[in-house]
């Protein structure tokens, strides 16, 4: 369909529009990077993956780790060696194993003994079958970190007789596998994200040049947020560790490139009615920022409301997330529009938009599908339901918690160690626990726990600073649910023994208190998610039906993307479990992400009602949005997928999660499911504002017409 549209020859509106503007904003933008990009470079050094910084700041486990933090000698990395001979173990393999016990005890002594604790000799133990070997050895942090102990106890141990096998293993041994599985993380991050940018940008705008200007605005935008992330860290002491920091890094080239999108979507349009190139992004960005700026509100509130969080890695990501989308906001509402201004029309050669009095508007694929969904618009509602409600039946598959064990896609030493253990030493299968208690109390607290049932052994250790620590293994494989069931065992135990002030810790324990922790943070998140997204919708369109409705259609969308994923996790990539993190976390960015979808459409909906009616506003606003927001939707969900390509399972379930939720948000719930509520709603969809009203409504409306007697007199 053709339309005229009168073009605008006016003056440049206000001040915004002068020729000295975008100049001014390139050179404010040239002096912040001076300044913060080499700051960002610094973000890496004060990361960290400490127990202390990520637990649970009021947990059980966090004091322990605090405790032993404290003590001379500081905390220990707790190391497990098992050797083993698949036809039984002889006397030159013992010897072996004593000589790597005592080269290593040399070169990193252990603690004193307790007072009173008799050397029984070689720590190595034999197991029944007669078939394995294991020693522990315990290494102070002040020897270095697990990562870099890992590495040279694995190479002094490697001196032994053919046929006997050997796994280090243990709470630090895994420690450091996951560490290494870090390492460069932010920068492979960074460089896998730039390149799926820059190649979807292209495949977007088959221009040669214009894919260039958002990417080099967006990496300003993520440089300029990890300089101000490591001044949030300096200034105000919140937690950075590897995970927040490659989702920092995904998030700002996500909603950065999204915010491009849009904005040049609104720019082209301008561009055929304007013939200054100023005064058309002026009129671009007042027609885009509003949308741009709610969802930007929308995601910002929503990262915010992790700051009521107890898990201190989850309440860090707040803080951490919402630096990075207002960075992101302010380049591409600032940065980005100044240096396409200064760019001219040519930058968007060889399809450049021309001025023209007349332009032709064409329906295209989105004007159709908007035609289909109102003449089908049960079936639309209907059909969309059905698809979403398939997709959560997967929730019924294997959402159990995902072992620490069984987070690495390819098993590392420590792990296949673990069950190496368990086979030859059952009654040493789980993880230590570490339980401190005043020197006093020790023989009670050690009496007590070696009656609990689920503990193997209990061994007494040192004192020092006013504590005695005790290591307690206890029988049943790590991070199960049995396992579990004794650590509360072993505390309640511990607790009643007045005046010992035992507290007990350990890896184990603190798995387990983080996902009691994750837990409860949830009940207390998600309600305040909602809430505050809820409100920034009903701010952003004046109206209360809307906002409920679009939240309504996100929360269906998020059960359906979680089912479709568990299912893929569960049946065909083989997951054992969903990491404890993955259900908040996605959780927070599906709503606040995904909403943002709706706000782009809700909003030129509401723009385009004013002059033409609900039902076609909304179908004015699909088809001038439909093409650009399935592109944003695009963009963002690769971004996430970077998170696939890591060989880590819980990064792997967050980057699936949110691509897939993104996607079904963007193609189906925005393209389909809205649009068709939105139309057998009609204008009681904007109640309580005036356009709700038949007499506040376009000269369409104002008789009180229904949808479908509209449809009937427009057929």
């Amino acid at each position: 369909m053709a339309v005229n549209a009168a073009p605008s020859r006016e003056a440049p509106p206000g001040r915004l529009a002068g020729r000295w503007v975008p100049w001014l904003v390139i050179g404010l933008w040239l002096a912040l990077a001076a300044v913060m990009v080499p700051l960002s470079g610094k973000l890496s050094s004060v990361t960290t993956d400490r127990a202390v910084d990520t637990l649970p700041a009021g947990a059980e486990s966090t004091k322990v780790a605090v405790l032993e933090d404290s003590l001379p000698g500081g905390e220990d990395n707790t190391f497990v060696f098992v050797y083993h001979r698949a036809d039984g173990f002889t006397d030159a393999d013992r010897a072996t194993v004593e000589r790597h016990y005592n080269t290593l005890a040399k070169r990193y002594p252990p603690k004193t003994a307790a007072a009173g604790e008799d050397d029984d000799g070689p720590p190595a133990s034999l197991s029944t079958d007669g078939k394995a070997m294991m020693f522990t050895l315990d290494v102070s942090t002040t020897y270095g970190a697990a990562e870099t102990l890992v590495g040279p106890l694995r190479d002094a141990a490697k001196d032994r007789p053919a046929g006997l096998e050997l796994e280090v293993t243990g709470p630090a041994a895994v420690d450091g596998d996951m560490d290494a599985v870090f390492d460069g993380i932010d920068l492979q991050v960074f460089l896998t994200t730039v390149i799926v940018v820059t190649v979807l940008l292209v495949l977007t705008y088959r221009s040669p040049v214009l894919w260039f200007v958002p990417l080099v605005v967006v990496g300003v935008a993520a440089l300029t947020a990890m300089a101000t992330v490591y001044l949030l860290v300096k200034g105000f002491g919140i937690v950075v560790n590897d995970q927040n920091s490659a989702l920092l890094t995904i998030l700002v080239f996500g909603v950065g490139t999204d915010y491009a999108l849009l904005l040049i979507a609104r720019y082209r349009e301008t561009l055929h009615h304007h013939e200054n190139v100023r005064v058309a992004m002026v009129h671009a960005l007042r027609g885009a920022a509003p949308a741009i700026v709610a969802s930007a509100a929308t995601v910002v509130a929503g990262l915010l409301c992790l700051l009521v969080a107890d898990l201190n890695s989850t309440s860090g990501l707040g803080p951490i997330g919402a630096a990075g989308i207002l960075c992101a906001l302010a380049a591409m509402l600032t940065l980005f529009p100044a240096v396409l201004v200064m760019l001219g029309r040519r930058i968007f050669w060889p399809a450049i938009p021309r001025f023209s009095a007349a332009v032709e508007e064409k329906p295209g694929l989105w004007g159709r599908l908007g035609t289909t969904i109102s003449r089908r618009r049960w079936l639309a509602m209907l059909g969309s339901f059905g698809i979403l409600g398939v997709l959560a039946v997967g929730l019924v598959g294997n959402t159990g918690a995902l072992r620490e064990q069984d987070q690495f896609l390819s098993a590392p030493e420590s792990v296949t160690g673990f069950a190496v253990l368990r086979q030859h030493f059952p009654e040493l299968g789980g993880q230590p626990m570490t339980i401190y208690t005043r020197p006093a109390y020790q023989e009670r607290v050690l009496d007590v726990v070696k009656g609990t049932r689920g503990v193997a052994v209990a061994v007494p250790g040192q004192t020092s600073g006013g504590w005695t620590d005790i290591s307690v293994f206890p029988t049943d494989s790590p991070d199960t649910a049995a396992e579990y069931e004794t650590i509360k065992r072993v505390r309640a135990a511990v607790h009643a023994v007045n005046g010992a002030q035992a507290i007990v810790g350990g890896p184990s324990a603190e798995n387990f208190d983080t996902e009691v922790t994750t837990s409860r943070d949830e009940k207390l998140v998600i309600p305040l998610v909602l809430a505050v997204v809820l409100i920034v919708l009903g701010l952003l369109l004046r109206a209360i039906v809307a906002p409920l409705v679009l939240m309504a259609t996100v929360i269906v969308s998020f059960a359906a993307a979680f089912g479709g994923s568990v299912f893929v996790f569960d049946t065909i990539l083989g997951f054992k479990g969903v990491d404890y993190s993955v259900p908040l976390l996605a959780f927070l960015f599906l709503v606040a992400l995904g909403v943002d979808y709706n706000i782009f459409l809700a909003s030129r909906a509401r723009e385009e009602t004013v002059r033409l009616g609900t039902r076609e506003g909304m179908l004015k606003a699909l088809s001038a949005t439909g093409g650009v927001i399935t592109s944003a939707g695009l963009v963002l969900a690769a971004t996430f997928a970077v998170l696939v390509s890591l060989p880590l399972v819980m990064l792997i379930e967050v980057g699936f999660l949110v691509a897939f939720g993104v996607l079904l948000d963007a193609l189906l719930v925005r393209s389909v499911l809205v649009p068709a509520l939105t139309l057998l709603i009609g204008r009681r969809i904007w109640w309580p504002s005036r356009l709700s009203r038949p007499t506040a409504a376009s000269p369409g409306e104002r008789h009180s017409l229904t949808d479908d007697e509209e449809l009937a007199l427009q057929r």
